[in-house]
């Protein structure tokens, strides 16, 4: 089986990834391993339907338009 090295990943990221495999009852190597997989098999039909699933889950619920937010807070 082939590996990667990664180099450089900043100490938050790290951190992220060891509470993630604990959440998930892995190991480091094992969480970072599964979301490479994952992230690999992604392809665009994946990616449409995971977008709608998301569209779906917020549908029907209003939100502020952030341009408005964004114009008041620069008259600040």
């Amino acid at each position: 089986m082939a590996q990667i090295l990664i180099r450089g990943l900043d100490a938050s990221v790290v951190a992220q990834l060891k509470k993630q495999a604990y959440r998930d009852g892995r190991s480091l190597q094992s969480e970072v391993k599964a979301i490479l997989e994952q992230a690999a098999q992604m392809n665009m039909h994946s990616a449409l339907r995971l977008a709608k699933d998301i569209r779906d889950k917020f549908k029907g619920r209003k939100f502020s338009d952030s341009a408005d937010i964004i114009r008041r807070e620069r008259k600040r």
